[in-house]
């Protein structure tokens, strides 16, 4: 196919492409077609290999409410077939359609309902913004149904397409030399940890729930930074010391998620973490808060398994029968491979994301 299609993808400020579940999704989306459109991109910098050009002159996203500021971001988005915006800080470009329809392509968004955009005028903003968009694209169904009920966008404008994982990456056993210092056990289960997302009070709880489990365990913490010496403070108070591996930080996951038996994940853990999705395709079972955000991407029998409250006591004792039984935690991961099989697959993302697209489009211009 020519690359007479022109795409535009506007991001608001906010997190970097790493870490960043709509930057990540965007960069998969800009892979995929880069053969089916020319994809121009409104953003300070591309990651390296993106087969997508800077646009010259972005649209201005940033600033106060203002009609000459909606009027210059309706002029930008002017030349492309489609725009796609992503995260909260991108929502005037809807706007700015709504405010100024002619001859601005049409726009799929794409943002989960959050706390912050719930409420007051945000709710209000974003009810008025995106009855002019073609679609908006949320990664749960916890977020689909705060979409309809506090934004009323309507059910054949809300498509719920999770995010998307290489699950062939973790069907491959991890290289027993990644995480160095540690050798695994059959005596011993291994519980992971990692630190991004975590404050020091949840990290140091996360360790004396650990300590107090009726199981020969190693506590394998990844990652680098502050958290780190929380860590170590906690583990040497609980006298768990010897057990804990530090071995920094591993990239990509695949290097050693699948390497642990259990991954515990912080209690206040973001909505649709990334990290769930890859445990679920490593085939690992994963303990966090019930409500956290992880127990509407995780398979039945590992959402059953989850700590009811966030507190020490809870977590260990939710912990446990999959510290102790080796049996339930194979159950356990089997289930939530298939669940990630089922609704995570890349190639299935990419190909929702691109019906959706075409629709909006009107013709079938991204099908692969």
């Amino acid at each position: 196919m020519s690359q007479s299609l022109s795409l535009l993808y506007l991001f608001g400020e906010g997190a970097a492409h790493d870490a960043d579940p709509w930057r990540r999704r965007a960069v998969q989306l800009m892979t995929v077609f880069a053969d089916r459109a020319r994809q121009v991109v409104a953003a300070d910098t591309l990651p390296d290999g993106v087969p997508a050009t800077l646009a010259q002159n972005p649209p201005p996203l940033a600033g106060a409410v203002s009609v000459a500021r909606y009027e210059a971001i309706a002029r930008a988005m002017r030349g492309h077939d489609l725009v796609l915006s992503f995260g909260a800080g991108a929502i005037d470009a809807v706007m700015a359609r709504r405010a100024f329809p002619r001859g601005t392509p049409p726009i799929v968004h794409h943002e989960d309902p959050v706390a912050a955009t719930c409420g007051g005028s945000a709710r209000l903003y974003r009810r008025i913004a995106l009855g002019a968009a073609a679609g908006l694209v949320v990664r749960s169904d916890a977020a689909a149904a705060a979409a309809a009920a506090r934004w009323k966008v309507p059910n054949e404008r809300l498509h719920t397409i999770p995010d998307g994982v290489d699950l062939s990456a973790f069907a491959r056993a991890p290289d027993a030399k990644t995480v160095g210092g540690f050798r695994r056990k059959a005596s011993e289960v291994a519980i992971g940890v990692t630190l991004v997302g975590a404050s020091d009070d949840e990290l140091t709880l996360l360790v004396r729930a650990v300590a107090g489990l009726a199981a020969r365990f190693r506590l394998v913490v990844i990652g680098d930074g502050e958290g780190r010496a929380a860590v170590e403070r906690a583990a040497l108070a609980m006298g768990i010391d010897d057990r804990l591996v530090l071995p920094g930080a591993l990239t990509p996951t695949t290097a050693w998620l699948g390497g642990v038996d259990v991954l515990l994940l912080p209690l206040r853990l973001g909505a649709a973490a990334p990290i769930v999705v890859e445990a679920m395709a490593a085939g690992v079972p994963v303990m966090a808060l019930r409500g956290s955000g992880a127990d509407d991407l995780l398979a039945p029998e590992n959402r059953a398994l989850l700590s009811p409250h966030a507190a020490e006591v809870s977590l260990r004792d939710a912990l446990q029968p999959l510290a102790s039984d080796a049996t339930l935690r194979a159950a356990t991961g089997t289930a939530n491979r298939a669940q990630a099989l089922a609704t995570h697959d890349a190639a299935a993302t990419i190909a929702r994301s691109a019906a959706v697209y075409a629709a909006a489009l009107g013709r079938p211009a991204l099908a692969g």
